[in-house]
């Protein structure tokens, strides 16, 4: 991956900051965007310390000219796209379909759902006027096969990109630009000490955790490097799959 190019919304915690993280790390140049912009100059700075090149831009994923923003600040940076991860996206509000407000329900569909439309739409652009290929890599959850109580927004969300997913790898495989999305499980971000402080300590720990095979939540770094895989050559005839990482949760689901 050296010196090829990266870019990574959703970077500013999270999978995405481990995934910027580890790209830098195998070489590869990396544009992180998100809308905290303080942290995103911090994870740059990082980034640069230990030697890898990187650049951040402010975006709205939700907003489709600040997607064309960014991916045009990408190709005048760094002067090629290889890789995409759509990571950025919310919880929202929980709440009863009888009872969710109309407005939280777009919210979460405007960035989660429009939001990975988006970016794969300008994305695939630059890497189709490039003539080099490339990989996109959507960033769903086990909540993409799974619903549960007040999850109807999030959900659907996620349930959302499966189908974009297949369909774009669909469009662009042709063409040589790979298509799949990764599915995280439990994993220890911010989003996931809000689900923590929602629950409970007491049912996180024992109704939640007892239903992973590992009896632990996954890591940022961990679900990284199964990015990594699925934009690396290893994974060259893999396209429009769904690669599931959570510690085997959702087989006792």
């Amino acid at each position: 991956m050296k010196d090829k190019v990266a870019l990574i919304t959703g970077a500013s915690s999270g999978i995405g900051k481990s995934t910027a993280e580890a790209f830098a790390a195998k070489g590869a140049n990396v544009v992180v965007a998100a809308r905290r912009k303080e942290e995103l100059d911090s994870l740059v700075a990082s980034i640069v310390a230990n030697g890898g090149k990187a650049s951040a831009i402010q975006t709205d994923v939700s907003n489709s000219k600040s997607v064309e923003e960014m991916v045009a600040h990408t190709i005048k940076t760094f002067g090629r796209l290889d890789y995409c991860v759509n990571s950025a996206g919310i919880e929202g509000v929980f709440g009863s379909v009888i009872d969710l407000p109309e407005e939280d329900w777009d919210k979460v569909m405007n960035i989660n759902l429009k939001g990975t439309f988006l970016c794969m739409k300008y994305q695939a652009k630059a890497m189709i006027k490039a003539g080099k290929g490339g990989s996109i890599v959507n960033i769903g959850s086990v909540n993409s096969f799974l619903g549960f109580p007040t999850g109807s927004a999030y959900v659907t969300s996620k349930h959302g990109l499966i189908g974009l997913t297949s369909s774009a790898s669909a469009e662009l495989g042709p063409l040589g630009i790979r298509v799949n999305l990764l599915c995280p499980g439990i994993t220890v971000t911010p989003m996931h000490d809000r689900l923590r402080d929602i629950v409970g300590d007491d049912m996180y720990d024992k109704g939640i955790i007892p239903t992973v095979h590992l009896q632990r939540a996954g890591k940022p770094e961990e679900m990284a490097k199964a990015i990594l895989f699925l934009c690396s050559e290893d994974s060259s005839y893999i396209s429009g799959s769904t690669l599931t990482v959570d510690g085997g949760l959702t087989l006792t689901m």
